[in-house]
């Protein structure tokens, strides 16, 4: 053991593990070909470039095209002026980056806290991200959902430090993508009312920022675009892992749809008024741990009640997968841990599409929605503690799942 874990033996492990996980990726996953990344670019650049509406592009002659708000496209308008290579690679780099900085976040203190090697653990769990299908299909479509839980996850820290700007970053992340907006929703019902207002003036600004610059393309996503699901694609497609997508598979009317995110928006606003304490007689501040709870449940949810939620999308489960094994750690749980790893396990699996070409049957119903059905699990299970305080040694803000010590 001491061999294996001397530095020569750390670097063995690590090349070990990456040859495997290349060996993986190159010759198992369906490659996306950067699809998503192409949409973006061809959008952009035929709306910049060659004078074209924004939302009418379609890219190779397929159904797609661009489907966020005016402001990514802004955001997005470098693509314009970049060739194919370099698209691609500042599209690496910067999922890549969001990766690193997650763990850095969330896995970094868990490493520290039980003395195992830094580089090394967190260089094994990077490449364990990059096997979970979500986000290996961020990769692989040139998605940004990474790069949108980053922005999120910046403004978590911003929180944890007390930081005056917080909300800055989700209300930056709300105008880019309509999803994060859910995160707004957490800030009111948890009563941390100056960052949802900061949040939401961000996500205002940016908005008015696109409708001054691209007022006819602001009217034509607000007014028209936006409320054209057949522009995202297919309801009922199994890569559609929401509680839209199961109604649509199984063919049940949209009440039901209605009835399951009214109850799955009970849970959640239920689970953090009773773990945060935000009972009679409340008075702030939310605990560290509850605000990372919190957070990793929002990022579920607005998985959960979005009308469409691709595989890719699901990203936004990592903080509470996480979290939870943090505190399987603590407990010194090997149940819990097991369990969690056969999660991971299945969400790497691509289970969900043994039927993507339909899902007849009682076996279909509960397989092609497997992903829908952990999300409700990871939900129900996140550790959420009441009214503690986490020791911050030298006014430091705990790190995105470092919980109390012994708590």
């Amino acid at each position: 053991m001491r061999r294996l874990l001397s530095p020569y033996g750390q670097i063995l492990i690590v090349a070990v593990a990456a040859l495997a996980v290349g060996v993986f990726l190159v010759t198992v996953p369906t490659f996306r070909e950067f699809f998503d990344l192409g949409v973006y670019r061809g959008a952009v650049g035929y709306w910049l470039l060659d004078g074209g509406d924004l939302y009418d592009f379609l890219y190779n002659n397929t159904e797609y095209g661009f489907t966020y708000p005016p402001f990514a496209a802004l955001v997005m308008s470098p693509l314009a002026l970049t060739n194919w290579p370099v698209a691609v690679a500042g599209s690496i780099v910067a999922n890549t980056a969001a990766v690193v900085m997650l763990l850095r976040w969330f896995v970094a203190p868990v490493v520290r806290r039980h003395g195992w090697p830094l580089w090394m653990t967190c260089s094994l769990v990077f490449l364990a991200v990059l096997v979970f299908e979500p986000a290996r299909d961020t990769f692989s479509f040139g998605q940004v959902n990474l790069l949108l839980l980053l922005l999120v996850c910046l403004d978590l820290r911003a929180l944890l430090a007390g930081r005056r700007w917080a909300g800055v970053f989700i209300g930056i992340a709300s105008a880019i993508k309509l999803t994060p907006v859910v995160f707004i929703g957490y800030l009111i019902v948890t009563r941390q009312f100056r960052a949802a207002a900061v949040a939401t003036g961000t996500a205002a600004g940016a908005t008015l920022l696109a409708v001054l610059v691209a007022p006819a393309t602001s009217a034509q996503f607000w007014l028209g675009a936006l409320w054209d699901t057949d522009r995202v694609g297919r309801l009922e497609y199994v890569s559609n892992q929401s509680l839209r997508g199961v109604v649509a598979r199984l063919e049940l009317p949209s009440a039901f749809w209605l009835a399951a995110v009214a109850l799955i928006v009970a849970l959640w606003f239920l689970r953090v008024q009773k773990f945060a304490g935000l009972g009679p007689g409340f008075n702030g501040p939310l605990t560290d741990v509850d605000q990372v709870a919190g957070f990793a449940a929002t990022g579920i949810v607005a998985c959960l009640i979005s009308p469409v939620t691709w595989v890719h999308h699901l990203v936004w489960l990592l903080p509470a997968l996480f979290l939870l094994t943090d505190a399987a750690l603590r407990a010194g749980s090997r149940r819990r841990l097991a369990a969690l790893f056969a999660v991971y396990v299945i969400l790497s699996s691509s289970v969900v599409w043994l039927w993507w070409a339909g899902a007849d049957g009682f076996l279909a119903a509960i397989g092609s929605n497997t992903y829908v059905w952990i999300s409700v699990g990871l939900l129900l299970a996140l550790p959420f503690r009441a009214r503690e305080r986490a020791d911050r040694p030298g006014g430091q803000p705990l790190a995105g799942g470092q919980l109390k010590q012994g708590g």
